[in-house]
């Protein structure tokens, strides 16, 4: 019996020395890694919300871009279509939130100009007539 309560002993102690001797991740090797994350996170964010904005402007653009082909294939497919007819081509080409309105002379695929306004209130134009390329990233709605 006292062989085995010192057995025990003994293998009691050898593992508590091999306790001692696994090592681990110290407080400042954590402390340098929660702070590099933080600062890739602190990077991140705002190039994260600068992609986003750039996709609701491109997308806004290809809205106004599909109106003016819309507005464009109406005119060209009939002769002397209404106003009607041209603003439901560039309604049709809106997507979304993103509402589509066409101006200009109808009865002149030259003079087109297809503005599509999105729910914030950014618009963008697109069309053949003159200056028809306006931006407006300034959000005026809620």
């Amino acid at each position: 019996m006292l062989t085995t309560i010192r057995n025990y002993l003994a293998a009691a102690e050898k593992r508590r020395q091999s306790e001692e001797d696994e090592g681990g991740f110290s407080l400042i090797e954590l402390i340098i890694v929660v702070v590099i994350l933080g600062i890739l996170v602190a990077v991140a964010i705002p190039i994260f919300g600068s992609i986003q904005t750039t996709a609701r402007h491109s997308a806004l653009e290809a809205a106004a871009a599909n109106g003016a082909t819309a507005v464009a294939a109406a005119i060209a497919n009939a002769d002397g279509d209404t106003v009607a007819d041209v603003g439901t081509a560039a309604a049709s080409a809106g997507s979304g939130n993103i509402t589509v309105a066409s101006t200009g002379s109808n009865a002149d695929a030259s003079d087109i100009c297809v503005t599509a306004t999105n729910t914030d209130g950014e618009s963008a134009e697109a069309g053949t007539r003159e200056g028809c390329d306006a931006k407006s990233w300034e959000s005026t709605g809620g």
